[in-house]
């Protein structure tokens, strides 16, 4: 459906040349049209005469969106009221929504940072899974691929034969987010997995054509495998795995997203290689427009700590020396984190996700404390 040109109500005209702008200015804006589009149906839906977006009629559509979460309502409202500031330019008077009254956003998830050995018991357990034999093989291929390159799920299924090169053992990430296109260099523990896959594709259905979905599933009728047969998969052998987060939920599949970044991180702490100067590459590996969109998946996670704790004691130890004494304060040895501590609530700093981490009070400078033998 060409959502633009199906638009009914009085906000069609409005609708269709914001549309028309941010696509001109190189952005997808395929799920705010939607939202638009199913914002133009209701305002059609309430009868003669043609409804406008007011208050009124705001209230009525948002009592609608009760079902979802709050975050998914607040994505959804922030659209609209983004698109009624744009129409202020031609309708001064117009209804703009008050972002005052939106939901309040859930905190952000924690994701799960998968290990080597939390992948090699999930690869374990893929040879166990009732079925086809192409379901064995295309969810361990799923949990390789998406560990490995950490691809987005929507990347992942719309991966096809022809994407993936196997003279030049590379593997083409067809325009994705951002309008943005990249090739994957494959390890070659990666391509013997993709190979494996293959073979197994060929004896199930030799006869696909180049442009046929990788995961192609056997019950769709030569399409790909949808978003919730991977889920579910992974779901089971997750079960099987033992692997849990701490709230006892299952791990999501972007959460393989975040492993990746993680735990790219803390390989090049312990390679004690520039960090900084690895993030724009780590940004072009996932698709990024600049780091930016990167920082979402760096989390502060106990092995990264370490591991940046290690480096900090390695080059700047030596720099910490005994406070002098004062009268009426206690003398405190730099190889004390709990004595340091203390005096760092009492100086204004505050206590970030661990103990170990202290932000200044103008949020701006973060330090590390250490034991004497440079473990956190």
């Amino acid at each position: 459906m060409n959502i633009p040109d199906s638009f009914r109500s009085l906000l069609g005209p409005d609708l269709r040349r914001y549309i028309a702008l941010k696509q001109l200015l190189g952005r997808c804006f395929d799920t705010s049209s939607k939202v638009f589009f199913e914002l133009d149906r209701f305002l059609w839906g309430l009868g003669k005469p043609p409804a406008d977006l007011t208050p009124e009629t705001f209230q009525k559509w948002c009592r609608t969106l009760e079902r979802l979460c709050p975050n998914t309502r607040l994505a959804r409202m922030r659209a609209v009221r983004h698109f009624c500031l744009y129409r202020r330019r031609t309708v001064p008077d117009c209804f703009v929504p008050d972002p005052t009254q939106f939901p309040k956003a859930c905190p952000v998830v924690q994701p799960y940072i998968f290990s080597n050995d939390d992948v090699a018991k999930l690869l374990g357990h893929c040879d166990d899974l009732p079925g086809s034999p192409l379901r064995r093989a295309t969810t361990r291929l799923a949990i390789v691929l998406l560990y490995t390159t950490g691809l987005r799920r929507g990347e992942l299924l719309r991966l096809t034969l022809q994407d993936y090169d196997p003279h030049a053992q590379t593997l083409l990430i067809r325009v994705s987010k951002f309008h943005k296109s990249r090739l994957l260099p494959l390890p070659s523990d990666v391509v013997k997995e993709v190979e494996r896959f293959l073979q197994a594709r060929r004896t199930a259905r030799p006869s696909l054509s180049p442009t046929a979905p990788l995961l192609w599933s056997p019950c769709g009728q030569g399409s790909a495998y949808s978003a919730n047969q991977v889920a579910k998969n992974l779901h089971v052998v997750f079960d099987w795995a033992g692997i849990r987060k701490t709230d006892g939920r299952p791990p999501r599949v972007q959460d393989f997203r975040h492993s990746l970044a993680v735990n790219a991180l803390i390989r090049w702490y312990r390679a004690g290689v520039d960090v900084q100067a690895k993030l724009p590459l780590l940004a072009t590996w996932l698709g990024h427009v600049s780091i930016l969109s990167t920082y979402h998946y760096l989390h502060f996670v106990e092995g990264l700590r370490s591991a940046a704790n290690r480096r900090f004691n390695r080059s700047y130890g030596d720099l910490v020396v005994p406070l002098p004494e004062q009268k009426g304060r206690e003398s405190m040895k730099p190889t004390s984190p709990n004595r340091l501590a203390s005096w760092l609530s009492r100086s204004g700093w505050r206590s970030v996700g661990s103990p170990s981490a202290w932000m200044g009070g103008d949020g701006r400078w973060t330090i590390f404390l250490w034991s004497g033998c440079g473990e956190a």
